[in-house]
């Protein structure tokens, strides 16, 4: 398992205040318990319609991840969701540039650790950062969210 930060590394109600809001509940599983609407397994963040799925050591930047998916897929889509948020490659795209923006808005976590831990994990960009893909490469990603999700673009701050 690669060295990141996971969820047991912040306070416990940073996730679930981050989404609250939006309407995404979050449901914390016990640990070693599989994870209901996992796409990829082991500790990496479910959802199935309204609920993002975690454990204590589900990391960081996929519980951002995917919550972010959920944020950004049109309300049909969430009603039938379980698993795979699905999307086009524009809006996968989107979704890496939002839990960029999010992660600046969670306690004890901030952009810099968000980038390390992408790139341990495997993230892979253009220019073989998500750092540098975030500052360099990423406009197509900001101006969906601009385009398409307005109201997150200045909720969570823009670049």
């Amino acid at each position: 398992m690669p060295d990141v930060t996971r969820l047991s590394q912040l306070n416990s109600s940073a996730i679930p205040d981050l989404f609250k809001p939006h309407g995404l509940k979050v449901d914390w599983v016990d640990a070693e318990a599989p994870i209901p609407g996992s796409h990829w397994g082991d500790e990496e963040a479910g959802l199935i319609e309204d609920t993002l799925y975690v454990r204590t050591d589900t990391p960081v930047h996929s519980a951002l991840h995917e919550g972010g998916h959920w944020l950004v897929m049109p309300t049909e889509r969430r009603q039938a969701l379980h698993t795979n948020a699905g999307g086009t490659l524009a809006e996968e795209n989107a979704v890496c540039y939002l839990q960029v923006l999010m992660s600046s808005h969670l306690p004890q976590y901030h952009r810099q650790q968000l980038f390390k831990d992408m790139d341990a994990w495997g993230y892979s960009f253009r220019f073989g950062s998500s750092e540098r893909w975030f500052n360099d490469d990423a406009e197509d990603a900001r101006e969906w969210l601009e385009q398409k999700q307005p109201a997150l673009m200045r909720l969570y701050g823009g670049q």
